[in-house]
């Protein structure tokens, strides 16, 4: 794929900044969920912060030759709800959040260290095309459910879970595809400048849609968000919360943060390599190779470490990120570390943390439909030159494929095995055990 913007280039200043704020939108939706749904006080803007900075420290390390943004990862959800749940007082629960994300930024520092000293060549035979190309299709379809239901998002909820704005599906559903379809036309038929910025216009047009249909009675923006604002606003930084907890925290606690975070940072790594090498075929330079895996891992683990000492959570690489790159066709790093910067400047900015809060769940998942189906797509092409008429490069794919869409996932104790990372296991498994077959010959 030919991009307009190359990993080096420098956009104009202007237009460098529309770049940037479309590749905030894209992340935005997701960043801000995991602290929603981890809840105990945990914030947007505080998490938002955390990714902009998490984001800056994987840029410094990797050389800012990775154009990706990071975000609050899903993956450690579960570990952060037992981060509190362990813990004797809410301040004692941040505490431990801060301590988990070291224990996770350990195991990529330590992980690090042996692709260092041993290289990558190992990582490419133990998951070759056939491995990680279906691993990263699955990314994107696992996605799927998740965009159909942001398009018939039903309005919004308290914390009780009832709503407190009813929208009819219809109007979710309209609202979507005019997103969708402004930023298929944008990205397919638009020239020079619309045609890098899609998500920009088509979000903006699904707003429009929305707030016509608001105006017009039928609730789809909800925007009591706009209440007692405050014009400027310090994000409830985790590390300040934390500090109060510190004394509440013993070796026994440690131990239950340990087990919480550092099997999922193992699984996490799997995903790390399926969006590098996702990322690598898109800007058609291997970053396994260069700036090097045991740089995006030190980037990735001590990336998240910070995002989660502000914001609360672990960070990781978006795939939402990857899709706008592959999308827009713009690579520029700059890009991405302005959009990091404006991250952090925008988490002070209660008016528009507010507007961006505001933007319906159905608009968002008009634009999410082409992010994870352009993830998708980049799997089944890593797959392109594998001989599918092998048998045994079948039973691999199938092997991914079927159980991680299919929801394998497993828990093990208090660890929980996504159905990506069960799906890369058994597929990797399954590849070693028919490695030694040689080739059909017709």
């Amino acid at each position: 794929m030919k991009m307009i913007y190359n990993v080096q280039d420098k956009p104009k200043f202007g237009q460098m900044i529309v770049f940037a704020l479309q590749q905030v939108l894209a992340i935005l939706a997701a960043t801000i969920a995991v602290p929603a749904i981890v809840g105990n006080g945990m914030t947007a803007s505080a998490a938002l912060f955390g990714a902009g900075v998490g984001t800056i420290v994987y840029q410094l390390f990797t050389k800012f030759k990775s154009p990706v943004f990071l975000g609050s990862s899903f993956a450690f959800i579960g570990s952060m709800l037992a981060a509190f749940a362990g813990a004797v007082s809410a301040q004692a629960g941040f505490a431990g959040l801060i301590l988990g994300a070291a224990f996770a930024g350990l195991v990529y520092v330590v992980i690090a260290l042996i692709v260092k000293i041993a290289g990558v060549k190992w990582i490419n035979k133990l998951m070759p095309a056939v491995v990680i190309g279906p691993t990263v299709a699955l990314i994107g379809l696992s996605l799927a459910g998740a965009a159909v239901k942001d398009v018939f998002s039903y309005g919004t909820q308290d914390g009780n879970g009832s709503f407190v704005m009813s929208t009819p599906i219809w109007a979710s559903f309209i609202c979507a595809m005019v997103t969708l379809a402004v930023v298929i036309l944008c990205s397919t038929y638009g020239k020079k400048m619309i045609k890098l910025i899609p998500f920009i216009i088509g979000i903006l047009a699904g707003y429009v849609v929305a707030v016509i249909f608001t105006l017009c009675g039928i609730p789809v923006i909800d925007f009591s968000v706009f209440e007692n604002l405050k014009i400027v606003a310090l994000p409830e930084f985790t590390f300040l919360t934390a500090l109060k907890g510190v004394k509440e925290i013993d070796a026994s606690y440690i131990a239950t943060v340990a087990v919480a975070y550092v099997p999922v940072a193992f699984v996490v790594f799997a995903e790390h390599i399926a969006d590098h090498k996702n990322l690598s075929s898109i800007i058609e330079k291997d970053l396994l190779e260069e700036p090097g895996l045991h740089r995006t891992l030190l980037g990735d683990g001590v990336g998240s470490f910070v995002g989660a000492f502000f914001g609360g959570c672990p960070n990781t690489t978006y795939g939402e990120s990857v899709g706008c790159v592959a999308i827009t066709r713009n690579a520029s790093v700059i890009t991405i570390t302005t959009a990091a910067i404006m991250s952090i400047i925008i988490s002070f900015f209660g008016p528009f943390v507010a507007f961006l809060d505001s933007i319906p769940g159905c608009v968002m998942g008009g634009v999410c439909i082409t992010l994870y189906g352009f993830i998708a797509v980049s799997g089944l092409k890593m797959i392109q030159k594998v001989d599918l008429n092998q048998n045994k490069n079948l039973f691999v794919v199938a092997s991914i494929l079927i159980p991680g869409i299919g929801g394998m996932a497993m828990a093990i104790g208090k660890v929980t095995l996504t159905a990506i990372a069960c799906a890369l296991i058994l597929g990797i498994l399954v590849n070693l055990m028919l490695s030694p077959k040689k080739d059909e010959v017709e």
